[in-house]
């Protein structure tokens, strides 16, 4: 559930950096923006190896 929740809190974080880039053409919000998603891959794929973990536990 942890993992979860650090992946709302970086979506939010983020969307102030979508909003520069994409309305307001700022390019280092883009870099920025590069990186939290690339975060965001990084904790789903930890997630979905807990998942399956835990699924194959039980």
């Amino acid at each position: 559930m942890e993992k979860f929740k650090s992946v709302k809190d970086l979506v939010a974080s983020a969307e102030s950096d979508v909003v520069s880039f994409y309305e307001k053409g700022n390019k280092a919000a883009g870099t920025r923006l590069r990186n939290a998603m690339q975060q965001l891959k990084v904790i789903a794929t930890d997630i979905r190896k807990e998942v399956t973990e835990k699924k194959n536990n039980q």
